[in-house]
């Protein structure tokens, strides 16, 4: 009795530790998550950016993905709920040690992050995410990746959003045993296109853009990469 209680046990915990993460609500839809930071960047700055970008793809593709989305702190085993998150801001972003073996986690499990740098993000995030997964760096992904090329086709990369300093921008990724497991929009800024017009702005090419990119970003974590 003590043995086969003892391997019911090992069971259950082995299928805890490698499973996926869970990808549905009860009405068979996926949630999204933004993710929640300490350090004092605004991880909650443009909050009709993520709502945008859902209806957007949604009407666009038939998504099985809830109309609201859900706001997580990185720490929290609540994050693997969800097989996609969003983080952004304009300023620091600090992990301690648990909530970057969380990310971790959850990013080898399934999880896909997306990562926009609302200008005064990158100084803190590149660091952190250089030594988020082991033998794992930040690399920039080539205007041929699949991500650049459907639904929506992005030949020269990343379309630029917001000027900021002029510079070109850019697309980084993470990868883990072959599977890319983040993207990090560097000197585009696809979440103020994504936001209410109004909130920057943004012409309705620029915003139609961003919402393509973003709709290649889910696709890509959602249906398959």
């Amino acid at each position: 009795m003590f043995l086969r209680i003892f391997f019911l046990v090992l069971v259950i915990s082995i299928s805890a530790i490698i499973s996926p993460v869970t990808a549905q609500s009860e009405d068979g839809n996926t949630t999204l998550a933004r993710l929640k930071y300490q350090g004092g960047g605004d991880w909650y700055n443009d909050p009709s950016a993520l709502t945008n970008l859902i209806r957007f793809a949604k009407s666009n593709y038939d998504l099985p993905v809830t109309n609201k989305y859900d706001n997580v702190d990185v720490g929290s085993s609540d994050l693997f709920d969800y097989p996609f998150a969003f983080l952004t801001g304009h300023g620091n972003v600090t992990m301690n040690r648990a909530e970057r073996e969380n990310l971790s986690k959850w990013l080898k499990r399934g999880g896909f992050l997306f990562i926009d740098d609302d200008y005064g993000l990158d100084e803190y995030i590149r660091p952190l995410l250089n030594n988020l997964i082991e033998d794992s760096k930040l690399v920039e992904l080539p205007f041929d990746h699949q991500v650049y090329q459907r639904p929506f086709s992005f030949p020269d990369g990343l379309p630029k959003i917001h000027e900021h300093d002029g510079k070109a921008p850019q697309g980084f990724a993470l990868f883990y045993e072959g599977r890319m497991v983040l993207f990090y929009a560097y000197e585009s800024n696809l979440g103020d296109g994504w936001a209410d017009p109004e909130i920057h702005n943004t012409p309705s090419s620029l915003r139609t853009q961003a919402l393509r990119m973003g709709t290649n970003l889910l696709m890509f974590a959602l249906v398959g990469g």
